[in-house]
């Protein structure tokens, strides 16, 4: 376990490293998640395996701090995971590489557009690409319908019940008012949106979508800005976990397409 500084009160963002060639992969959770327990099997499997691999926790989740004063928006996310990549030296030359779920995708569009020296990869995840809708119907936008007073309060043993024991595993070790702002800023969106931001990127840019899910959102305009939209059979949400095959073999693609 490695870890670095990210904010003026010395709060720190933590990562496992596993050694390997440069340019290092970034391996990024989504809300209430953790890298490790999500990604090791990936940054292993023989199609991945061999490079520098930091799996990293976002501020508030994991094994990272939770500090209770820090705005847990987008863009403070992406901004502190910015100081970690470079106390780590993981941007090397051109960038890294990273591979983001769902929350972390979000904020790796982020990362990419605000520090584009850190990125040369992209590799979306089922990601989060705009504003929640009105009525909540997922785990994020459930979070945010509550206040921060009322998840404190007991919302968060309502949404514990609701999530299911899977998800709870990873999203106990998550600060309560960390994960409930990540929740709130997440539904909110950014501005330009996570969507909007991710058209206007230059560098080679992945989405992997369930096939289960159907047709992609907006697909054709994300394919038309060179963005590679690639449906994985046998699987939900979390790709990486329910078909490891499939999504080692999309991620290798999409980082090696020789």
């Amino acid at each position: 376990m490695r870890s670095a500084a990210v904010t003026p009160e010395g709060d720190r963002i933590r990562w496992a490293e596993l050694p390997g060639a440069e340019p290092a992969r970034v391996y990024l959770h989504g809300l209430g998640s953790t890298s490790p327990a999500y990604f090791a099997a990936s940054a292993t499997h023989p199609l991945l395996a061999g490079r520098r691999s930091l799996l990293v926790d976002l501020l508030g989740h994991g094994h990272s701090d939770r500090p209770e004063e820090f705005s847990y928006t987008l863009e403070a996310h992406a901004d502190a995971l910015a100081q970690a990549l470079d106390a780590a030296g993981a941007a090397g030359t051109d960038g890294a590489e990273v591979i983001a779920h769902s929350m972390g995708g979000a904020v790796a569009i982020v990362l990419a557009a605000r520090h584009p020296r850190l990125v040369s990869r992209l590799v979306l995840v089922d990601a989060n690409l705009d504003p929640a809708p009105p009525v909540p119907t997922a785990g994020s936008s459930r979070i945010a319908s509550y206040t921060e007073e009322e998840f404190l309060a007991g919302g968060w043993a309502e949404v514990r019940d609701r999530v299911g024991a899977h998800w709870w595993s990873t999203m106990r070790l998550a600060g309560r008012t960390a994960l409930h702002r990540t929740a709130v800023h997440l539904a909110a969106g950014t501005t330009p949106t996570m969507r909007e931001l991710l058209l206007e990127l230059k560098i080679p840019r992945t989405y992997l979508v369930p096939t289960e899910d159907g047709p992609l959102a907006g697909a054709e305009e994300l394919e038309a800005a060179g963005v590679a939209v690639v449906s994985v059979p046998d699987c939900g949400h979390n790709i990486m976990l329910d078909n490891p095959e499939a999504f080692a073999r999309a991620v290798a693609a999409a980082l090696d397409p020789a």
